[in-house]
């Protein structure tokens, strides 16, 4: 079903209620973010764009981000949205890509944009007239009626190795995703807020569909990106209030917190999911904020909905295997099915590691104009997602690492995370990643890029003891390296392709 329709029946049964605000400002009721969309829509198809289109969206988070989005669904094109923290040229090659046939942008984009772009491909830039013309003109009655397989978001892949690639998902998908937030992950009331702090290009824009479905309110921040202080300041007005966070984010969310005293008022629930939470930081947030986290594990090609951590099991210190379930990613989300199996695709007992797939009616329909991925990444009816894990009798999951970031040293596998989560317990280390150079005489030797906590010093020999303490001795780091920052991608994660490129360029003669 069209996402649009959606909005189309909150709109009719709550036309007055809230919907769009910029901080504390309202921008418009459910009446005026349907009329508006439908008004876009309208616009749309009267350039001949509709089903089997697509059009962009290059730019910051905004309330007319979301009008734009439910526009193109009304239409019944697809929408494809690029994290507006790209280079111009990548979102160009984006663009190209994916045949767009317009694309909306802000002021900065446009302009960025501008000779990257061909004439044919207009830039609809929503903060001006011509956005608001469209916006105004004689709305269509109902959105485009789709079928479950028409695509209706084209996401491209973060493509730290190589271009990105553009995961298709469809109307059954989206349904799939939401009706598991609300089962799996929590419950959305008319009163609640969602405010998007990440890029709505990503995991924080997904999670729109289920509080229009409530009839909720959206809020972006002022700034119109993640803020601590600002979001702190705002949820105890907005609340109670939901947002997605990268692990990253809550890290910051929860220092500044502990730096104003604020135990996070007016937040009823964070998600976590993008990166490895690690266990020092969650017991840290839940002592700080209390029980407010959840987290989700996802990928693109199934988004947000392979497993979740609920709650209370986040929350949980009573139960004998409290810590295990804490750093583990949940289980499997109830409309798929997640397995860890060997190479052979044969699935693995509890506890034993291998690469996490799953199947269900969340998995994507495939990459974008790209069979020979497609084919590689989806077998007999599993997504392969290149994740290693393992799974307990329970059914909990626990990530490993990507299956590209295992470390094999003389003949063992190292587990990066493993690893990271014992050097992390140090006060001194503020942040680390575990990537593997190669050596002649063991494949891979484990080295730590390390970056202190502010006003600290690292002690190499003090990070040695502990994983002595710890690990086994062939997991320890042979090299630690202290670092100021550690290379990250536009979405926050730690690019290890980057630190092994440093490593091998190291080892080339001069």
């Amino acid at each position: 079903m069209n996402p649009a329709e959606w909005l189309y029946r909150t709109a009719k049964r709550l036309p007055e209620a809230p919907a769009l605000l910029t901080g504390e400002q309202l921008d418009g009721s459910y009446g005026d973010f349907a009329r508006r969309a439908a008004g876009l829509a309208a616009a749309l198809q009267e350039r001949g764009i509709g089903q089997g289109q697509q059009v962009a969206l290059f730019m910051a988070n905004s309330t007319r981000y979301l009008e734009a989005l439910y526009g193109i669904w009304w239409a019944g094109a697809a929408a494809v949205p690029i994290n507006g923290k790209l280079h111009a040229k990548e979102a160009a090659w984006i663009i190209a890509d994916s045949a767009s046939d317009l694309v909306f942008v802000d002021e900065s984009s446009q302009a960025a944009l501008r000779g990257l772009v061909p004439e044919s491909v207009p830039l609809v830039a929503t903060h001006t007239e011509a956005f608001d013309s469209m916006r105004a003109k004689a709305p269509l009655e109902r959105p485009a009626a789709l079928q479950p397989d028409d695509m209706i978001w084209l996401f491209y892949t973060s493509g730290t190795t190589g271009k990105p690639k553009g995961v298709m998902l469809t109307c059954a998908n989206m349904g799939s995703m939401a009706l598991n937030y609300f089962v799996d992950v929590d419950e959305v009331k008319r009163e609640d807020a969602i405010l998007y702090a990440a890029p709505m290009s990503h995991g924080a824009g997904l999670y729109n569909f289920m509080h229009v479905m409530r009839g909720a309110r959206h809020v972006v921040p002022r700034s119109g990106s993640f803020q601590a202080e600002e979001i702190l300041a705002l949820a105890p007005k907005a609340g109670p209030v939901s947002m997605f966070a990268a692990p990253t984010m809550v890290r910051r969310l929860v220092e500044t917190a502990k730096t104003i005293g604020s135990q996070g008022e007016g937040l009823r629930t964070i998600v976590y999911a993008g990166g490895p939470m690690y266990e020092a930081d969650i017991l840290e947030a839940c002592e700080v904020m209390g029980p407010r986290f959840v987290q989700i594990y996802g990928q693109g090609e199934c988004p947000m909905g392979i497993t979740a951590l609920c709650r209370q099991d986040v929350a949980d210190r009573d139960h004998p295997r409290w810590r295990q379930r804490l750093a583990s990613v949940g289980r499997a989300q109830s409309s798929v099915q997640v397995a860890i199996v060997d190479e052979a695709g044969s699935e693995l007992p509890p506890g034993e590691v291998g690469e996490i797939v799953v199947r269900g009616v969340t998995i994507m329909r495939g990459y974008w104009r790209n069979p020979e991925a497609s084919a590689k990444t989806l077998r007999n009816g599993w997504l392969w997602t290149g994740d290693m894990g393992r799974m307990d009798g329970e059914g909990y999951v626990t990530l490993q690492d990507r299956s590209k970031d295992v470390i094999i040293s003389g003949g063992s596998n190292v587990y990066p995370r493993e690893v990271e989560e014992v050097l992390l317990s140090h006060a001194d280390v503020q942040e680390v990643s575990v990537v593997g150079r190669p050596d002649p005489e063991w494949g891979e030797l484990v080295i730590a890029f390390v970056v202190a906590a502010p006003g600290a010093e690292i002690d190499p020999e003090a990070l040695d003891a502990l994983c002595l303490d710890r690990i086994a001795r062939f997991k320890r780091p042979k090299d630690y390296r202290v670092v100021d920052s550690l290379p990250k991608n536009n979405y926050g994660k730690v690019l290890k392709t980057e630190l092994r490129a440093r490593l091998t360029e190291e080892e080339r003669p001069s």
